[in-house]
């Protein structure tokens, strides 16, 4: 007799084990609905955190470009810094660098300066460069 109630007590205990089991696992819909959503919220995300900051950048960038007129202080990719001298088309601009030395660079190139900061001896070039100093205290 005592074999039997302990062969019934592990069959139900099976059984209860199984049933929980049961219920804690989503359906195969259930665990689709979860995923895509996670993966929609992913998407959200990419697009507020990086692609739209970044579609703004371009849309100001763009209408810089677009109202630059002559006498407008610029960088170019390059990373020479001048003047615009003269705006040649609607992609191409000429940019004084200073001393007669006058270039044409594209205009998506182009970046404004706030030049406020920047003396115009450097605009014009005619700074010193910091290794000059250098070279002077050695002297």
């Amino acid at each position: 007799m005592l074999i039997s109630l302990a062969h019934a007590q592990e069959v139900t205990a099976e059984i209860t084990a199984d049933a929980v089991q049961m219920a804690d696992t989503p359906s195969a819909a259930g665990a689709f609905a979860w995923n895509m959503g996670m993966i929609l919220i992913l998407v959200i995300m990419f697009y507020l955190l990086l692609i739209r900051p970044q579609q703004k950048r371009f849309k100001a960038h763009q209408d810089r470009v677009r109202s630059m007129k002559k006498g407008d202080k610029v960088s170019t990719g390059g990373g020479l810094v001048g003047v615009v001298d003269k705006i040649i088309s609607d992609t191409e601009v000429r940019v004084d660098l200073g001393n007669d030395i006058k270039v044409t660079a594209l205009r998506h190139t182009l970046n404004d300066l706030e030049l406020e900061k920047l003396s115009d001896a450097v605009v014009k070039g005619d700074a010193p460069l910091k290794d000059d100093k250098k070279a002077d205290k050695k002297k």
